[in-house]
């Protein structure tokens, strides 16, 4: 363990003085959320900071470097200043003293932190902090204890090598969030996900300042959460793959420690077949036989006109409520199809006497009474945005994953709202796609007091497709990029910028445990059979996982299906589609006069041409490989004609009769449905093709 120095605060002129500094840094316009690069600092920060000034000068990390707190301090602080020194002797390789360094050191890191923060920590919790650097000192001030955490994540992201040192370039930041809440939810009840992916996927939330984990944790396919009131819930709900209560409450302590919040969902009336598998008393009518296997929209649904109904649902509540502290609770409210609530004659009854006109009405109805039981609680309902309807309560809050209308229309009718409609993992999207939406885009129609409604966006990562051993790589460094759009001003928006600095920060996260790098060489290992991967590494170069739906579309996925083929090895968003996409803008700008770029096309070309003999090798020996046999063919031919494409464009040679037509057939071919897998170069080839002569 490391000492952390602590000591009586400094007199509050002094601080006072600080913090006026920091502010008057924050409110100048020209250094707001700007990228800065100087000859001693390479800017890696991400989130980008809200304000961010460079200086002269740096701090060269030596043994002697130490934490001193200087203020309010709680096991909170000090474990996390412990825990990034921690990281620090990782990424430097420096031993640090872990007692009182001698009196003639002067190299170290003061926290000043006001006051520990809430309790329970809530969307309204001060998070900013203010960080200077010198050449001898850090100096980190925060309102709260939790503003200082993310002050030592930024601190993290600034050292860098020089030379035989590694410093920390003088720098002086004014960071605030631009949301309160920048989530990520995890769906455990399609796919149990051990308690380590849970830590190691909050690790690497605190890394890039997200605070809200929400846990989805019932399903049809599973009920992952005991309950010591209602044990059949899992006995029969959840194949014996469940947290108890023990793991959740230590799960919710971990995320604490790191200034995250874990918000529960506990799905109904819909999506409930493993509640109904374990109480077939509480269905609308027709009850599950067993967990439901395949993916998709069940057909069951909790009664939502039995007394016993909310009894059990209030029981059940106030067991949960002492294991989740967060005031909020999510109670899905999603999909509910429950063809029940239109034959059942007690439910039309029910209906007809309670004037509820239809099916929505109903779940609005059953969405009321459960606001009710946790408001006794006291916690706040948040749910999907079927939820939203006028009869319910403007408390509640709206997440809105069916488009960003759903969002607009909640807050003018007043609702608080979370964004999660453009930021589905499982659509397969590029980082630069997720990075771009924005939960307040500038010509948002809302007012300013409706836009204050908007909190934030949520990360969502559902499970069908995915494992304990594919996870990591589906989540990470994607999300990074939309932790930044969460946290930056609005203005940083710089794709490229982005992407360069994505890069390191997937790197940092693979050293907090994350498997998201290794994983696919070690599942290209798998599939092989064999260590010699270097080709097979070279064909997964160029190839990323189709969409859910497509996937789902070529391969009728349910929860016993094995992913461990071609495609669960392969990441979304390789850089592959970029590279050449660098190389091609250079080349085109001038094909007859550009040798160097056509030499780096003609080689990346020959490189993908050469792999593909040892590729089909290992196709012969390794039946699971046999799905993309037919993407292997097409790569051959694709690779052919960029080297021809990039021949005739430097040349000036025209192309023979007939070549462009059938060149442009191939890349159409290619872009069909196959193995599950797309390319990510045929927009690249295209454009190369279509610069060939006529």
């Amino acid at each position: 363990m490391y000492e952390i120095q602590t000591s009586t605060p400094r007199r509050n002129q002094l601080r006072n003085i600080l913090v006026a500094a920091a502010t008057l840094l924050f409110l100048i316009p020209s250094l707001r959320g700007q990228p800065v690069d100087s000859p001693h600092f390479a800017n890696l920060l991400m989130p980008v900071p809200a304000a961010l000034t460079v200086n002269q000068g740096e701090l060269r990390l030596t043994p002697d470097f130490h934490v001193s707190i200087d203020g309010v301090s709680n096991p909170r602080l000090t474990g996390a200043a412990a825990r990034m020194m921690a990281q620090l002797t990782a990424a430097t390789g420096l031993v640090f003293s872990t007692s009182r360094p001698p009196a003639a050191a002067d190299q170290q890191l003061i926290i000043r932190v006001q006051n520990p923060g809430q309790t329970i920590q809530t969307p309204d919790e001060d998070e900013s902090y203010r960080m200077t650097v010198t050449s001898t000192t850090v100096t980190l001030e925060a309102t709260t204890v939790v503003g200082a955490m993310h002050g030592l994540q930024t601190l993290l992201q600034l050292v860098q090598p020089e030379g035989k040192d590694y410093i920390i370039p003088a720098v002086t930041i004014a960071d605030q969030p631009r949301f309160p809440w920048r989530g990520l939810m995890i769906d455990c009840g399609r796919h149990f996900e051990p308690i380590d992916v849970i830590k190691r996927t909050l690790d690497a939330m605190a890394a890039v300042k997200m605070n809200v984990f929400h846990w989805h944790l019932t399903e049809d396919q599973g009920f992952r959460m005991q309950s010591l009131r209602f044990p059949a819930l899992t006995a029969k709900g959840s194949d014996g793959l469940f947290y108890t209560q023990q793991q959740a409450r230590e799960i919710v302590a971990y995320a604490y420690d790191r200034g995250i919040r874990v918000v529960p969902e506990f799905e109904m009336p819909g999506h409930s077949t493993a509640w109904l598998v374990a109480y077939p008393a509480l269905a609308s009518g027709t009850a599950p036989a067993g967990i439901r296997r395949e993916f998709g929209i069940a057909p069951y649904a909790l009664d939502p006109t039995r007394e016993e109904t909310y009894q059990f649902i209030t029981a059940f509540l106030t067991e949960m409520a002492q294991i989740f502290p967060d005031p909020y609770v999510h109670i899905g409210g999603d999909e509910t199809l429950a063809p029940d609530w239109k034959t059942n004659p007690r439910i039309t009854a029910f209906m007809r006497l309670h004037h509820l006109k239809d099916s929505d009405a109903l779940q609005a109805y059953f969405n009321q009474r459960i606001l009710k039981i946790l408001t006794t609680l006291h916690r706040r309902m948040i749910g999907w945005d079927e939820i939203l309807n006028p009869a319910l309560p403007r408390d509640v809050i709206v997440q809105s994953w069916r488009g960003e209308a759903s969002l607009v229309q909640g807050a003018k009718q007043g609702y608080q709202g979370v964004l999660s409609a453009p930021y589905y993992l499982d659509a397969m999207h590029s980082a630069a796609q997720h990075y771009l939406a924005d939960p307040l885009p500038a010509n948002v129609d809302l007012t300013a007091e409706q836009q204050r409604l908007i909190l934030g966006g949520e990360v969502c990562m559902w499970g069908e497709q995915l494992n304990q051993r594919t996870i990591d790589s589906r989540i990470w460094p994607r999300t990074a990029a939309m932790a930044e759009r969460l946290w930056s001003p609005q203005n940083v928006t710089n794709v490229d910028d982005m992407y360069r600095r994505l890069e390191a920060i997937s790197v940092e996260l693979e050293s907090l445990g994350l498997h998201h790098l290794s994983q696919r060489d070690s599942d290209l290992r798998q599939l092989a059979g064999s260590e010699d991967i270097a080709a097979l590494r070279i064909f997964a170069s160029v190839l990323e996982p189709v969409s859910f739906s497509d996937r789902y579309q070529q391969q009728k996925t349910s929860q016993t299906t094995p992913l461990d083929r071609f495609v669960d090895a392969v990441p979304p968003d390789p850089s592959s589609g970029r590279t050449l996409q660098h190389l091609v803008d250079a080349f085109l700008q001038e094909p007859h006069n550009r040798p160097a770029d056509r030499v780096a096309l003609t080689e990346y070309f020959a490189q993908l041409t050469a792999a593909i003999p040892a590729v089909q090798q290992h196709m012969q020996t390794s039946p699971r490989l046999q799905d993309v046999q037919m993407r292997a063919t097409q790569l051959a031919d694709l690779a052919t004609l960029g080297s021809q494409a990039v021949a005739f464009a430097s040349s000036g040679t025209t192309p023979p009769a007939g070549w462009k037509p059938a060149a442009l057939q191939t890349i159409h071919t290619a872009r069909q449905p196959g193995g599950i897998v797309r390319f990510t170069i045929l927009d690249q080839l295209t454009r190369l093709i279509n610069a060939a002569q006529e």
